[in-house]
């Protein structure tokens, strides 16, 4: 672990943000009220896993069993899937308010039982995000959520529900590990804040980033200060396609980003406004790459990513159009990760709330 620049310590947590999986089973968490990102030797415990899937009805309800909590007092506000056990890990927010707690979970997956990650004294690095928006920022970061928070409002026929929170929690909105570096998306504390950073792992204290702009069609407007609000590499790092709020898909290629500057994406997508992105992974089947969107008006949408680069930037407002897209029949995902190299596992949410680890079959999508 010395190599990895680990030292002993203990991992505080503030608060429970986006979670990741980078080398040698090393698991990136982010916490957004600390302005911190973790890289932890977690000391995963099983065997090496198969191709097998997963499954777990009721996960939530395990999961507040497991903490002496009621259901409605527990969000899971993440997942990731040890590379080699495939074991899960949750990041999972306790109660709610000032006095939420955040706790790291892992359920094995040959028996479905529930245990902590020991935070401390456990051999970690970090890296704090100086160009975090400040606690005291007045600024908001809005976003349209699933589990009945924030105020209803009605458009014409349709009623969805916004929720305001300090800018300061979106910090850090989703993570991956790409050759090298872990690549960051958020919000800073710049006047045009959507930001990507890119940290070199070990931690070296060399932090690179880029202010984001886009054309967001719904919208009918270039955007700088919305977020990334969920993202996925692909073409072996050399490309990500991300999604905002209401929900346009972008393509941003890594190999262009200058550190300092001003990126401007390639909007390839319109998903439709009043929807909110939710998780996004992608998988190979045969010689061909698709990206899955999980988001909260549509079934889950996969996207074959050859038909990215061919497609021209979107910068006018008009009906959702860009790239070819298959809507599948599959409701109430609101996260994604892969298992294995024929499944992808997803966080399914019942019509009555409930939540289930479910195994998707990549070649069945």
């Amino acid at each position: 672990m010395s190599d990895l620049g680990l030292q002993r310590g203990s991992a505080d947590l503030r608060s429970s943000g986006p979670i990741t999986f980078g080398p040698e089973g090393i698991l990136f968490v982010a916490d957004n009220l600390a302005a911190t990102i973790y890289a932890l030797d977690i000391a995963d415990p099983g065997e090496p896993a198969g191709a097998e899937p997963f499954d777990l009805e009721h996960v939530d309800e395990r999961i507040a069993s497991y903490l002496g909590a009621t259901v409605a007092d527990v969000a899971i506000k993440d997942l990731a899937v040890h590379p080699v056990t495939h074991n899960v890990y949750l990041s999972v927010q306790r109660g709610h308010g000032d006095e939420a707690q955040a706790v790291l979970l892992r359920i094995d997956r040959l028996d479905g039982t529930v245990s902590d990650v020991d935070l401390a004294d456990v051999p970690l690095a970090s890296v704090i995000l100086d160009d975090a928006p400040e606690e005291t920022d007045a600024r908001t970061d809005t976003t349209l959520p699933i589990d009945g928070s924030g105020e209803e409002l009605t458009f014409g026929e349709r009623t969805i529900r916004i929720l305001k929170r300090p800018i300061r929690t979106a910090t850090v909105t989703d993570l991956a590990y790409v050759e090298g570096a872990l690549l960051v998306a958020g919000l800073s504390n710049e006047e045009f804040s959507s930001k990507l950073r890119r940290i070199p792992f070990p931690f070296d204290g060399d932090l690179r980033a880029n202010n984001l702009e886009i054309f967001h069609v719904s919208h009918g407007q270039w955007e700088t200060a919305a977020p990334i609000r969920t993202f996925v590499p692909y073409e072996g790092g050399r490309s990500i396609l991300a999604s905002y709020t209401c929900t346009p898909l972008v393509h941003f290629e890594l190999t262009d980003l200058e550190s300092g500057g001003k990126t401007v994406g390639r909007t390839v997508a319109e998903l439709g406004a009043m929807n909110q992105p939710l998780d996004m992974v992608s998988f190979t089947l045969g010689d061909e790459e698709h990206v899955l969107v999980a988001n909260s008006s549509h079934g889950l949408i996969k996207v074959a990513t050859r038909h990215i680069d061919d497609q021209p930037a979107l910068t006018e407002p008009k009906e959702p159009v860009g790239v070819p897209r298959e809507v599948e029949d599959l409701q109430g995902i609101v996260k994604l990760e892969n298992l294995n190299g024929s499944h992808v596992l997803a966080l399914q949410v019942d019509d009555a709330g409930g939540k289930h680890l479910r195994s998707l079959k990549t070649a069945s999508l």
